[in-house]
């Protein structure tokens, strides 16, 4: 549908139209005008969450959450603050509202909740986008106790938050109290334990003694673990390695010398048997050298490797005899740190338990002073005033949504009209209604300008052909 066919179907349909709208603005107006009047009182709380606590001496990690204002917010809503709103004002004490309670639960539930509950849907509690300040506001129908009201709410917020931290503190506190006794006489028990035992033993904690055997303790470990390592070194060469690989062999400097000189005499060999022949005397003079010279190589190679299994079988022999002083020496140590150990345990026990009692303390009376303090973070920026103009029905706001709505309505119940008794109001949808293009366009009416008691009507008859579409005039 186009504007153009939306505007032919608007004016056709517009007494309909026009009657919706008036119906829907005359209505609007008068419910507007029957209404009873509303007043709004507001007042403003300031939550600090930048100084610090006056216990516990710094600002505490939950008041610089991001979701703390929001907390606070439903406290604000919450059941425990509405109720306690009730409470300060003493609505549950009129017989008024008593008599109102039954007639609508007829004595169903509490009448307190039943009050919170109304309290809280006239409630409007509305945080500051960039500060610490919680606008409560309450809407009724009499000035003077909507103002009562917006009040009672910022104070039932501070008691709600005093009683938020006194209640848990009063717990930890009485907890804590148990604790400090049991920790006391723990640690009672410990000094006395430490004090019995240097006592009966008649030593002190810090004796030189045990340092030097230990220091020696220390030295045989050392020497018993280069004498492994030169052991297990010794046999991974005699097992795995080649007697002409070898570390030894191969940077032996007569084992080298002698392995040139081969090779120099087998390189002369390669000579002679090419120039003179191998049975030549000078060649077979050379070939005896070379093979003295292997001979000698090999006596010197099996020389190294026997002191390698020399070095190994020695450091084993001295494996076991670190072995055997290093367990008289550890049994030495054992017996001296033994009743070392027992004095460092009693010690530690004693240290732990005046550890722990001073920890203990010292949140018991932090918990003691938080259990006993009215102090909170939140006070009171505004309070509220009861309102001299009313902020409901606004009239003018009502009437501008109702114009809209009414436009709206009005659009649809002609489009509604349309749908249901659907007309050929243009050109176009003439062409779209008979799949056929519109050849002219005729007027509705043609009224002599000589004589006005005749009206000539053009009525365009349509009659399908093969050919197309043939347009009959009558005149009426």
């Amino acid at each position: 549908m186009t504007l153009h066919q939306l505007l032919l179907i608007l004016w056709a349909r517009r007494k309909p139209a026009l009657a919706v709208l008036a119906l829907t603005v005359l209505a609007t107006l008068v419910v507007s005008l029957f209404l009873p009047k509303q007043y709004k009182a507001s007042t403003a709380v300031v939550v600090d969450v930048k100084s610090p606590d006056p216990i516990a001496g710094m600002v505490l990690p939950g008041m610089m959450a991001p979701g703390y204002m929001a907390t606070q917010v439903d406290i604000v809503n919450s059941d425990r603050t509405a109720q306690r709103v009730v409470k300060l004002l003493r609505m549950d004490e009129s017989a008024l509202v008593r008599e109102q309670w039954l007639e609508a639960t007829e004595g169903r539930g509490e009448i307190t909740h039943w009050l919170a509950e109304l309290l809280q849907k006239k409630l409007s509690v509305q945080p500051s986008r960039e500060s610490n300040v919680i606008n409560i506001a309450f809407t009724g129908q009499e000035p003077a106790f909507t103002a009562a009201v917006a009040n009672a709410f910022a104070q039932a917020y501070i008691d709600t938050t005093i009683e938020l931290r006194v209640e848990p503190a009063r717990q930890y506190a009485v907890w804590f109290d148990s604790q400090v006794k049991a920790q006391r006489e723990r640690l009672e028990a410990a000094q006395k334990a430490l004090s019995d035992f240097q006592q009966e033993s008649g030593i002190i904690a810090t004796d030189e003694r045990l340092d030097y055997e230990m220091q020696k303790y220390n030295e045989l470990s050392s020497q018993l673990t280069q004498a492994e390592s030169q052991g297990t070194d010794s046999a991974s060469k005699q097992k795995f390695g080649s007697s002409d690989t070898l570390q030894e062999v191969m940077t032996n400097p007569l084992i080298n010398q002698l392995k040139a000189d081969v090779a120099r005499l087998e390189s002369r060999l390669k000579e002679l048997s090419g120039n003179l022949g191998e049975n030549h005397p000078q060649y077979q003079r050379t070939l005896a050298e070379v093979s003295e010279l292997k001979a000698r190589l090999k006596s010197e190679t099996a020389k190294v490797t026997s002191s390698i299994g020399t070095a190994g079988r020695v450091s084993q022999a001295k494996e076991v005899e670190l072995q055997a002083a290093i367990e008289a020496q550890r049994k030495k140590v054992l017996d001296l740190k033994k009743q070392r150990d027992e004095i460092s345990v009693l010690a530690r026990e004693v240290e732990t338990a005046q550890r722990g009692f001073e920890a203990i303390g010292q949140r018991m009376t932090q918990s003691t002073l938080e259990a006993q303090s009215l102090q909170t973070n939140v006070s009171v920026l505004t309070p509220a005033f009861a309102p001299i103009e009313p902020s409901g029905p606004k009239v003018l706001l009502n009437l501008l949504a109702a114009l809209a709505a009414g436009l709206v309505l009005s659009v649809a119940v002609a489009l509604g009209m349309e749908l249901a008794q659907p007309r050929i109001r243009s050109a176009a949808d003439l062409a779209l209604a008979m799949s056929v293009p519109v050849l002219a366009a005729l007027g509705s009416a043609v009224t002599p300008p000589t004589d006005g008691k005749w009206r000539i009507w053009r009525r365009l008859r349509l009659r399908r052909s093969g050919r197309g579409v043939q347009l009959k005039v009558s005149e009426a």
